[in-house]
């Protein structure tokens, strides 16, 4: 089981016509229509661009004029970027779009909530897909890599979930032998503003992301803090372990995961064990999704102070929570949020200087 999406339908009739003319759409982009030769821009740009994205070999003749995101993380960074004249639909959100980006998602298609079928994506008629998540593009997700790939559509995926050590055949989300740092956020910006030819956008945006993050934890001691991160479901919840996003998170602020003895990403752990680790505080996912029990931050309140096993948690009983975005707690542009608002949380708390 997994915290992520629902899986996605079969491809149906319909979406197999559009193969065809996707396949040649795709195929032909970047190629002037008279001789079949590059055309000046794209020669002009570097094209065609290649990146190693985790073992594979994606490859752009020019830059894409129709990506299709399938993950809100990494339309975030796509519109943080400022490429929302080329995003042709996103999809699996789990949160309100990030401030200061609402203008710019306004017009943007959403194909679905959680993940779309196969056949919804090709009536986008991308020319290259991006996911943040190995389950998103890959088996028991939207599509393969490889089913994208054979249409002539390049698909990339995060490096924060296929690189750093992450493993993703283990079962549930995975499981990681190497701790994330926010260098792998940084570089899958770096990716993206490549491949669309906007890399002085994405050393800026890359600068910012820093400054903030060495702004939230100047000068903070959390040493003696331990945190535990509840995403979401209430009779077997989903908590971090050591090494995704909020294990960045923690160390950027100096304090201590409460579950940083398990590899696995998001590990489902009884609350008797919780109530034996006795965290100082509470981080807890506000999702505005619906698909399992306690999904905002409301909800996980109420659960908490209203369970026997986890009514008498110091942090239940001394209401230390600090509320995050789902895309807070993944690996996402907005993990930096969650470095400001986990040390904000607690020096608000009296818990850090």
């Amino acid at each position: 089981m997994s915290r992520h999406a629902l899986p996605s339908l079969p491809l149906s009739p319909f979406a197999l016509l559009l193969v065809p003319v996707l396949a040649l759409t795709a195929c032909g982009t970047g190629q002037a229509e008279s001789d079949g030769e590059p055309d000046a821009a794209a020669a002009d740009g570097g094209y065609p661009r290649t990146i190693d994205n985790c073992g594979y070999e994606v490859t752009l003749d020019a830059p894409p004029e129709r990506v299709v995101s399938l993950n809100q993380g990494s339309t975030e960074i796509l519109l943080s970027l400022g490429l929302e004249d080329r995003v042709a639909g996103t999809a699996t959100w789990t949160d309100p779009i990030m401030e200061g980006l609402e203008e710019a998602n306004a017009d943007i298609p959403r194909l679905a909530e959680n993940n779309p079928s196969f056949e919804r994506v090709l009536e986008a008629e991308p020319d290259f897909v991006t996911a943040s998540f190995v389950s998103t593009l890959g088996t028991g997700g939207v599509a393969s890599r490889e089913q994208f790939e054979e249409l002539g559509v390049p698909a990339y995926v995060s490096p924060t979930d296929c690189d750093a050590g992450k493993d993703n055949s283990s079962g549930g989300d995975g499981s990681r032998s190497e701790q994330l740092t926010l260098d792998a956020v940084y570089g899958e910006i770096r990716d993206l503003a490549l491949v669309f030819d906007v890399e002085e956008r994405g050393e800026e945006l890359v600068g910012e992301l820093q400054e903030r993050v060495e702004e939230a934890t100047r000068d903070l001691d959390a040493s003696d803090v331990s945190l535990m991160y509840w995403f979401a479901n209430s009779e077997a919840p989903y908590l971090a372990g050591c090494c995704g996003a909020p294990g960045a998170i923690t160390r950027a602020i100096g304090a201590e995961n409460a579950f940083d003895d398990t590899h696995d990403e998001w590990p489902q752990i009884n609350w008797e064990t919780v109530a034996d680790r006795d965290p100082d505080v509470i981080v807890l996912g506000d999702l505005t999704r619906e698909s399992q029990t306690a999904e905002t931050a409301e909800a996980k309140i109420a659960f908490l102070e209203g369970n026997p096993a986890t009514s008498n948690l110091t942090a239940v009983r001394q209401e230390r929570y600090v509320l995050l975005s789902g895309q807070a707690m993944n690996p996402a542009i907005r993990t930096v949020e969650g470095v400001e608002l986990v040390a904000e949380g607690l020096r608000e708390l009296g818990l850090a200087q």
